[in-house]
Formats: structure tokens, sequence, C-alpha cells
């Protein structure tokens, strides 16, 4: 296993503010659709149950209350299915970008659990969305990383660098992967 670098919060704060080299019109129009598809207040379907019981333990560290895990369990599972990711993936960037905390805001300015920065909702003409809305946060961090997985082909370590802005560095996919391995990886299908 690759050794993990820890970074301080300035270095991230630098990497995440990066705007992407050239928008893709791909992605602007894949995000706008996006998040006009659908309102953020239907109730997600139920994730599968053993999936979702491995997962509400190993969240109860970060989210005390039952509840709140629930429904967060369920939206990022509703969310990464929409945007064809692995929901467990999904925890592992939100572990490592907010660790959970909905209402997170970063020196660079990045919101909510994915840390999306607001530039996001200027280049797609939606600047009166709420970022901090949990939601809303997911709908456009999912359709982000899910865009940058297709442009690097399957490769989730250089989809992950795009997303967090340092592509070519690998210390973000790292903490990323290692989150993933630590907390949300599950060696059997469930």
């Amino acid at each position: 296993m690759a050794a993990f670098l820890f970074l301080s919060p300035a270095t991230l704060a630098r990497a995440a503010a990066q705007v992407p080299e050239k928008l893709s019109p791909t992605l602007l129009a894949t995000l706008g659709n996006a998040t006009a598809a659908l309102p953020f207040d239907t109730p997600p379907e139920s994730p599968p149950r053993t999936w979702f019981a491995r997962r509400h333990a190993s969240l109860a560290r970060f989210i005390p209350q039952p509840e709140q895990r629930s429904a967060l369990l369920a939206r990022i599972q509703a969310e990464a299915a929409l945007a064809g990711l692995a929901p467990d993936i999904v925890l592992a960037v939100i572990q490592v970008e907010s660790g959970f905390d909905a209402q997170a805001i970063s020196s660079a300015g990045a919101q909510g659990l994915m840390q999306v920065m607001p530039f996001w909702k200027e280049v797609i003409g939606r600047s009166a969305d709420d970022l901090l809305e949990p939601g809303l946060n997911l709908r456009y961090g999912c359709t982000i990383l899910a865009h940058y997985l297709a442009l690097e082909n399957g490769d989730l370590t250089r989809a992950l660098a795009r997303y967090n802005g340092s592509l070519g560095q690998t210390w973000y996919p790292e903490r990323v992967m290692q989150s993933w391995v630590e907390y949300w990886w599950t060696p059997h299908y469930d």
C-alpha cells in the first residue's frame, strides 16, 4: 500500500481552489440538467439493508443522530446511483472533503459535504443554488466526479485528482482511497 501524506489545511485549500483548466461544455450541460432534473426533497429509494446497516454503523462516529445518518445515507445512495458512482467512494470523498459537515466552508470557499466550489453555480447559470443544502451539494459533487471519471476513462486516481484540482498529483486520491479502505469498503458485495 502506498504511503499517505499529511497536508496542511492551507495546502488543501489552495488545491481545491483551482478552477479546471477548461470547463467542458458536456460537463456544464450535464451538471445543468442534473441540478434541474429532480427535486431534492423527494425521499430517495431505500438502499439495500446490508449496505445500509454497515454504513450506518461506520457513519456513527461522524454523525451521532441515527435519523440524520439514515437520511444522509439514503441521499448518498440515491445521488451516487443517479451519477453512476459507487456510494462508498462518495462516502470516502465526503469524509476527506468535509468530515460529513454539511455546513463546512473551506478557506478557499468550497462548500458543503463534497466541498463544491461556488463557481460551478455561476457557470451553469444557477447562482441561487444553495451548496450547503446536502441534496443539492451531493448532486453537484457526484455529477462533477462522474464526469471526471468518464473523462479519465474510468481511472479513479486521475478523476479524484481532477475533482480536487490537483491533476498530476496523487496525494488527494490516496487520502480518499485510504478513507474508502479504512471505513467504507467491504470485501464482498452487499
